[in-house]
């Protein structure tokens, strides 16, 4: 009797064991020392958990070009929160491929040894938003949660963990937490012609919106720091082709006969993007590896 109860005892074990495994667990701190940056994957159990980035994209701030009020403005505000001075969340906005994911790389890289780290999250993962801030509360580091390409369809549960976590939580801002998010759309949801029905006019001409415009800026007002990117003009491009050549070893000779073909690459991408001009600084000295 005794030996049947004991394996059921081990088959109930082994059982509970197995249903544990599938159920959602709490987030773990990873070792902190291995990595500055981290990710914040979900398992297809439920379990989230925060992956080290074991290379770190190389970008410093000298290498970003054409951009330089947009990245005083970023510097200073990474700077003052990394001496643990008030610094505002960051929502930087505009054309793609102008630099707006790089200088946050950049700033990573030039501020993670006072102890700055970043942690990217994914759209669909906002709404665990509460549990990554809580795991590193207790932290000495500065932590920027790093939301890339940020947008919203109406309705999306991750809208609302968001503008929670920014300003609408009855728990106070963590200090050592700061979002920077980019965007292609200024209030990170769609904006639709109907949506002008909403405004009301007063009697004297006032102009005012109503709660469904009101409802589309109300996340993005929450941000304190809003940083603009516009696209580049012809002169812009050719200035950030020739910094990525110069990085890529091409000598001033080399520099200037790639003019040409770098505005014929533009014009076959239909852009002038610092993204562009990057991918042509690799196609360039890749082939002039490939002839010598």
């Amino acid at each position: 009797m005794s030996q049947k109860f004991e394996h059921l005892l081990e088959r109930a074990e082994q059982l509970i064991s197995r249903i544990e495994s599938v159920l959602p667990q709490p987030l773990s701190a990873p070792d902190w020392s291995l990595a500055v940056a981290w990710r914040y994957r979900k398992r297809s159990s439920g379990h989230g958990v925060l992956e080290r980035v074991r290379h770190v994209a190389t970008l410093s701030l000298g290498d970003l070009k054409e951009i330089d009020a947009q990245k005083e403005k970023i510097e200073r505000n990474t700077l003052q929160f990394v001496q643990g001075k008030p610094a505002n969340n960051v929502l930087l906005t505009g054309a793609r491929g102008t630099g707006k994911s790089s200088l946050i790389k950049a700033c990573l890289n030039a501020y993670a040894v006072q102890g700055l780290r970043l942690i990217e999250v994914d759209k669909a993962d906002l709404t665990d938003l509460p549990d990554i801030v809580e795991i590193v509360a207790e932290r000495p580091e500065k932590f920027i949660v790093f939301c890339d390409d940020l947008s919203f369809e109406d309705g999306e549960p991750g809208y609302k963990a968001l503008k929670s976590i920014l300003d609408g939580s009855i728990a106070a801002a963590t200090p050592n937490v700061l979002i920077y998010a980019t965007s292609n759309r200024r209030h990170l949801l769609p904006e639709y012609m109907k949506d002008n029905l909403s405004y009301s006019h007063t009697d004297d001409g006032e102009v005012h919106p109503g709660e469904v415009i009101e409802e589309k800026i109300s996340l993005s007002e929450r941000f304190g720091l809003w940083v603009s990117f516009y696209p580049f003009s012809q002169d812009e491009y050719l200035t950030i082709v020739a910094q990525w050549l110069t990085d890529l070893g091409a000598e001033p000779t080399e520099i200037a006969l790639a003019r040409p073909e770098a505005l014929i690459w533009a014009l076959e991408r239909g852009s002038r993007s610092g993204r562009v001009a990057y991918q042509f600084a690799r196609d360039y000295m890749g082939k002039q590896a490939a002839r010598a």
